[in-house]
C-alpha cells in the first residue's frame, strides 16, 4: 500500500497509436493489445523521496478526524490527486535525504512524524516533520504524538498561560487531544475538571489524572462545574476542541481564558460576545499546524517542553486500549469507530513488517 511512483511511458508512441490498428496490419488478430500490469500486492513499489525527504518504513499509523473529512473531499487542505490518506505514523528510517550531507536522523533510527500517506507501508517525510521516538515508547504509542501532544501543550501553555493552581476545564477529555491536555495540565499543577459524554470516557479521563469528571450530557452541567471551583467562581481556563464556547462562558471565571482548538461537534459557533465582554474573558484560537510557517521558533520550545514531561514520567501514550488494530486492512474499521465516537484516546493501527506477526 505504499505510494506508487508515476508509471514509466511504454514508448514515445502517441496515445492514439496504442488504440488504433497499425496501417500495415493484415488481420484483426495481429493487432497488439496492451493490458495494464497488475501491481504486486506482496512487494509494492516504494515511494520515491524528494532530495530533501527521508524514506520511512511505517510500523504504526494513527487515525484522525480530519482523515475522514479528507477522504470525503471536505477537508480544507485536500492533497492533489492521486493521494493516500493518513497523516500520523511511526517507524524506522530507511534512507536519508540525498541533498543533506548531515541529516539529523540516521538510517535505522526510530521516528514518529506526520506526512501525507500514512496509511501505507512506507512514507516520505521532511526532517521538520519527524522526531525521535521517546525512550521506552513503543511504535504504537509514538504514532499518535505528532498532532495531539503539541496541540494540547501549545493551547494550554503558550496560548492560555496556564500556571499552578489554575482550574482548567477540558472538554472531550477522553479524546486524543483531551487526554494529552489532561496530562499537561496536571504536570503544571493545575486542577483539572474533565468533561465527556459517557461513563467509560469519564473513567478514562480520571485514569489519566483528571481531578473531577462531569458528563456534559447532564442538564445544567455548567452549574456542576462552578460548584467544583472556589466559591463557585468558575474555571480559569477552558480547553475546547468541540465547539462549546457559549455554554462554557456560563462557568468561566472573571479574567478567564478560553482556547478554541477545534470543532469536533461539527458546527462552528456564533459566540455571544456580550458574555465575553462582561466577564473580561480572553477568547483565543490555536492552529498548531501553522506554527511551522508563522512562528517556527515556538515549535522547538513546545517539543522540548513535551519531551521534558516524558522524561519525568508525566506524559504517556494515549492509545485506545479497549481493542487492538493490526494490519492496514483494518484502517477502515478503525476510522469507522472513530467517526461514530465509539473510541477514546488515539486510535492507532499497527503495521506488521514483512515476515512478522500481526499480534
Amino acid at each position: 500500500m505504499a505510494l506508487h511512483p508515476p508509471p514509466t511511458p511504454l514508448s514515445s508512441t502517441s496515445p492514439s497509436s496504442l488504440t488504433s490498428p497499425p496501417q500495415n496490419a493484415r488481420h484483426p488478430s495481429k493487432i497488439l493489445r496492451l493490458r495494464p500490469r497488475r501491481p504486486n500486492r506482496h512487494h509494492p513499489p516504494s515511494p520515491i523521496p524528494q532530495p530533501d525527504q527521508y524514506l520511512i518504513a511505517i510500523h504504526a499509523t494513527a487515525t484522525n478526524f480530519f482523515d475522514l473529512l479528507q477522504i470525503r473531499g471536505k477537508y480544507q487542505h485536500q492533497p492533489p490527486l492521486p493521494w493516500i490518506s493518513g497523516f500520523e505514523f511511526s517507524g524506522v528510517i530507511l534512507s536519508t535525504p540525498s541533498s543533506n550531507l548531515n541529516p539529523r536522523f540516521k538510517k535505522g533510527d526510530k521516528v514518529f512524524g506526520a506526512s501525507q500517506g500514512g496509511y501505507a507501508t512506507q512514507v516520505c517525510a521532511r526532517e521538520e516533520a519527524l522526531r525521535h521516538v521517546p525512550k521506552g515508547w513503543s511504535f504504537v504509542d509514538a504514532a499518535g504524538l505528532m498532532v495531539t501532544a503539541p496541540t494540547s501543550y501549545a493551547a494550554l501553555v503558550t496560548r492560555a498561560g496556564m500556571k499552578k493552581g489554575d482550574y482548567v476545564l477540558i472538554h472531550a477529555a477522553a479524546g486524543g487531544v483531551g487526554l494529552a491536555a489532561v496530562q499537561v495540565a496536571k504536570a503544571f499543577g493545575a486542577i483539572v475538571i474533565a468533561t465527556a459524554g459517557s461513563k467509560r470516557k469519564l473513567e478514562v479521563a480520571k485514569g489519566y489524572g483528571a481531578d473531577y469528571c462531569v458528563d456534559y450530557n447532564t442538564p445544567k452541567w455548567e452549574e456542576e462545574v462552578k460548584k467544583l471551583t472556589p466559591k463557585g467562581r468558575g474555571v480559569d481556563i477552558v480547553f475546547d476542541p468541540v465547539g462549546m464556547v457559549n455554554t462554557s462562558l456560563k462557568c468561566t471565571a472573571w479574567n478567564g481564558r478560553i482556547v478554541v482548538v477545534g470543532f469536533a461537534a461539527g458546527n462552528i459557533e456564533k459566540v455571544a460576545m456580550n458574555r465575553v465582554l462582561l466577564k473580561n474573558v480572553s477568547l483565543v484560537g490555536l492552529h498548531w499546524g501553522m506554527y511551522a510557517r508563522e512562528e517556527v521558533e515556538s515549535v522547538g520550545v513546545v517539543w522540548k517542553g513535551l519531551f521534558d514531561l516524558m522524561e519525568q514520567g508525566k506524559f504517556r501514550g494515549t492509545v485506545y486500549g479497549d481493542r487492538q488494530f493490526s494490519g492496514l486492512e483494518n484502517v477502515g474499521e478503525a476510522l469507522g469507530m472513530l467517526g461514530r465516537r465509539e473510541t477514546w484516546g488515539k486510535v492507532v493501527v499497527a503495521v506488521p513488517q514483512e515476515g512478522g506477526s500481526k499480534l
